[in-house]
């Protein structure tokens, strides 16, 4: 026979690492970035201004284009820098790239004729780099094990300690059996 389940029960917090925090905030990012310039090639005369090689005031250039893929390599591999850096290198360099993001994406929105939709992206854009610039920040500290080590390394229950096994621990188990 089922019987029915709480619905009122908690569910599972399983906390993620900061790390895996880095990356989904990186790749948010990302994610939005590319949708606000795809979206932008709606825009009415944005495609025209491509198509005669001129984006903002720029000239599309080869330089313009490594410029461009430079710029837009920084936040991608975050993605990836995040995750494999160690923990000391990831935050400090998360805290260095998000905190340079946020002017530039500032700069993106300047002088667009659609200035809600990219108003709106660059407020959307800062709190996902604000959310990252807390992550990083906030970056717990490892705190010292309570727990000594035996001389082959592994780690030994202190005894006293409830559910502890030390001789006193399998004394007291086996006085119950």
């Amino acid at each position: 026979m089922r019987t029915p389940r709480d619905s009122t029960a908690a569910l599972d917090e399983s906390r993620l690492r900061v790390r895996a925090k880095l990356v989904a905030a990186w790749t948010a990012f990302m994610f939005l970035y590319v949708y606000v310039d795809i979206v932008g090639f709606y825009v009415p005369g944005k495609i025209e201004d491509i198509l005669v090689g001129v984006v903002f005031e720029f000239d599309i250039t080869q330089a313009w284009a490594i410029t461009v893929l430079t710029l837009m390599a920084i936040p991608i591999l975050m993605i990836v820098l995040s995750a494999l850096l160690p923990a000391r290198a990831s935050r400090i360099t998360n805290l260095v790239v998000a905190s340079v993001q946020v002017p530039y994406a500032t700069f993106n929105a300047v002088g667009e004729s659609w200035a809600y939709y990219y108003w709106l992206a660059v407020a959307l854009e800062v709190i996902l780099l604000a959310v990252i610039l807390r992550l990083a920040w906030t970056w717990p500290r490892r705190v010292a094990s309570p727990v000594s080590t035996g001389a082959e390394g592994f780690r030994e229950p202190r005894a006293g300690r409830p559910g502890a096994l030390g001789h006193s621990g399998i004394d007291k188990m086996n006085a119950r059996a």
